[in-house]
């Protein structure tokens, strides 16, 4: 066995899937290693079910399972609210956000554990395996990764089928159409199988998490969101954890068909690819907070923002969480956030969230300030010079380029003046 095939006790990043099944008995013929399985429970759901028994059948020697769910919602996705990022225009970062709070457990079970490597099973074509490892360097770089599916010969399902029947170990074949996806608290992803095919729409059959539009409910709905210092707190008037308001929101949402996304995004890796989404709840909180912003920014902090959300959108979606720049940017989006508490009210009808109602009570918006009637803080005939000031390089630029108009001999200085 060569001496970069050696590992005395690896934990493996695991989901109880067919890759990760595979990979147990994997390492242990090709590592010579102690396999210790450990499952973040991000919210899954029925995804866990079984899972140590699953684990231990296939040759780990004990599976820890970690309940997450709360600390991914306050210290990851409520941050990530906080910033508004969205990447390329649609993807809710819903698998990408979740792998730093999965990356840092697993370093910590690997030093509780006094294992020297951690091995995960994401392919060499994703996305997955830059965000695990550079989270994993980050935190501890004398730990060891490994990345079976850079090493193997397995290149289908079928192949890791046939493994796992040459090792005796039994594996429900569930997955029909063939689509590998993303299940946690945020949302659920799919992609391959079908979709692959850009002619090819997504059958309803697939979602997992939300009605179709055209089967949602035929009455609208509201609900209404309340915030403080940006993070939400409670729904129609009761107070909830982190992860509740996120749960509760994904099934409402999901039941009258909202946040549905079918997008091609370019991956960290170079390619594109094509991937389908369902953000529930998140479409809804997005919406509300965005709202909230509306009333309790002002216009040049909330400009910036939204230059900044772009950047921390591609930080966390090329796995860059624990760095520097991500505590920079936190550092300005906690600030922002201070005025960002009040209410608001959303009707949810048909796969649309529809704004009803605003409040804050440091709302800077003011009837009595914009109405068109008279008003206290604003004389209208203050407009003509702010326009002549706010005009000005573009006054002077047009008349030194009048080359075939005749411009009229007097000082520019009064011409500038008029």
């Amino acid at each position: 066995m060569a001496a970069d095939k050696k590992a005395n006790k690896v934990v493996l990043a695991y989901s109880g899937g067919l890759d990760t099944s595979v990979i147990i008995p994997w390492l242990i013929e090709n590592y010579g290693c102690e396999v210790i399985c450990f499952a973040a429970d991000v919210g899954q759901a029925e995804e866990l079910d079984n899972l140590e028994a699953r684990a231990l059948q296939s040759g780990a020697s004990k599976l820890i399972i970690g309940d997450l769910k709360e600390e991914f919602a306050k210290d990851y996705l409520f941050p990530m609210i906080h910033s508004g990022a969205l990447y390329e225009r649609k993807y809710f970062l819903g698998t990408s956000i979740a792998r730093p709070v999965i990356a840092k457990h697993l370093v910590q079970v690997a030093e509780q554990e006094g294992a020297d490597a951690i091995a995960h099973g994401c392919t060499g074509k994703g996305n997955d395996q830059v965000r695990f490892e550079l989270a994993i360097m980050a935190l501890n770089p004398t730990l060891k990764v490994i990345a079976p599916w850079r090493e193997w010969d397995i290149t289908s399902r079928e192949d890791a089928l046939a493994y796992l029947e040459a090792h005796n170990i039994p594996f429900p074949n569930n997955n029909p159409g063939l689509y590998s996806r993303d299940r946690n608290l945020w949302h659920i992803s799919h992609e391959g199988g079908k979709l692959e095919n850009l002619a090819n729409a997504p059958d309803d059959s697939m979602f997992m998490l939300s009605n179709s539009p055209k089967s949602a409910p035929d009455e609208p709905e509201t609900v209404e969101i309340a915030f403080e210092n940006g993070n939400p707190v409670a729904i129609d008037g009761v107070s909830y954890s982190p992860a509740q308001i996120v749960m509760k929101l994904n099934a409402l949402g999901g039941k009258h068909g909202i946040g549905r996304v079918d997008m091609v995004e370019n991956r960290l890796v170079g390619m594109k690819s094509r991937g389908v989404y369902e953000t529930p709840g998140g479409t809804i909180l997005y919406a509300a907070h965005q709202e909230l912003e509306s009333i309790t920014l002002d216009r040049e902090t909330m400009h910036m923002k939204d230059t900044l959300s772009l950047q921390y959108a591609k930080l966390v979606y090329f796995g860059q969480w624990f760095t520097p720049l991500r505590e920079a940017f936190d550092a300005f989006f906690s600030v922002t956030q201070k005025a960002v508490t009040g209410k608001i009210t959303l009707q949810l009808y048909k796969g649309n969230v529809i704004v009803i109602k605003r409040s804050s009570p440091y709302s800077l918006y003011r009837e009595e300030y914009a109405t068109f009637g008279p008003s206290p803080v604003y004389d209208q005939s203050d407009a003509a010079g702010f326009i002549r000031l706010f005009g000005l390089s573009s006054k002077v630029q047009a008349l030194i380029q009048m080359d075939d108009v005749k411009v009229p001999q007097v000082p520019i200085e009064e011409i500038v003046r008029d």
